[in-house]
C-alpha cells in the first residue's frame, strides 16, 4: 500500500507526535505510509480560513491519486471494512491519500477532488487525535490483511 494521510494543522502534544511516529513505524513493514502537514489559517480570516486550508492540501494532491475525505456525513465503516477498502485501494495501484481537516473541516473544493468519503464515527474527534485514530486503524486493516492475530 502506498498512501499519505494529508492534514491541516501542527501536533502540539507529545504523545500525538509519538502515536504517529509508532504507528508509521509499524506501519512501514506493509507499505509506504506518510503523513503530510499543511498549516492551519489563522481564525483571523474568518470564513476565508477554510478555502485557504483546501488550497494548501489541494497542492499536496497529485493528479493521479485516489484522494479519501475523513469526514462526519459520510458512511462510516466497521474494521473488517476497512481493511477491504485497503485492498482495494491498494489494487488502484496509485497513491491513496486520506484528508484530515482542521478545526473547520475541510474545503468544498477539497471534498470535491475526493474520490470517496469516510467516516469515522458521528462524533467530531480533534484533529491531532484523529490522526493517531486513523493511523491505528490502518494498522489493524494490515494486520487483518495479512491474517495476523491483532483485530479483535
Amino acid at each position: 500500500m502506498n498512501a499519505a494521510i494529508l492534514c491541516v494543522g501542527r501536533l502540539k502534544e507529545p504523545w500525538q507526535r509519538a502515536g504517529v511516529e509508532e504507528y508509521l513505524k509499524r506501519l512501514s513493514r506493509y507499505g509506504k505510509y506518510s503523513v503530510e502537514q499543511v498549516d492551519d489559517a489563522p481564525d483571523s480570516l474568518g470564513a476565508r480560513a477554510l478555502e485557504k486550508e483546501g488550497e494548501a492540501l489541494l497542492k499536496r494532491i497529485r493528479p493521479g491519486d485516489h484522494v479519501v475525505a475523513l469526514c462526519v456525513e459520510a458512511e462510516a465503516t466497521d474494521s473488517p471494512g476497512l481493511a477491504q477498502c485497503l485492498r482495494r485501494w491498494a489494487a488502484l495501484g496509485s497513491r491513496t491519500v486520506l484528508v484530515i481537516g482542521g478545526s473547520n473541516g475541510l474545503s468544498a473544493a477539497v471534498l470535491a477532488r475526493a474520490d470517496e468519503k469516510l467516516s469515522f464515527s458521528r462524533l467530531t474527534f480533534p484533529h491531532g487525535l484523529m490522526r493517531v485514530i486513523l493511523l491505528e486503524q490502518l494498522y489493524r486493516a494490515e494486520r487483518i490483511l495479512a491474517g495476523e492475530p491483532y483485530h479483535k
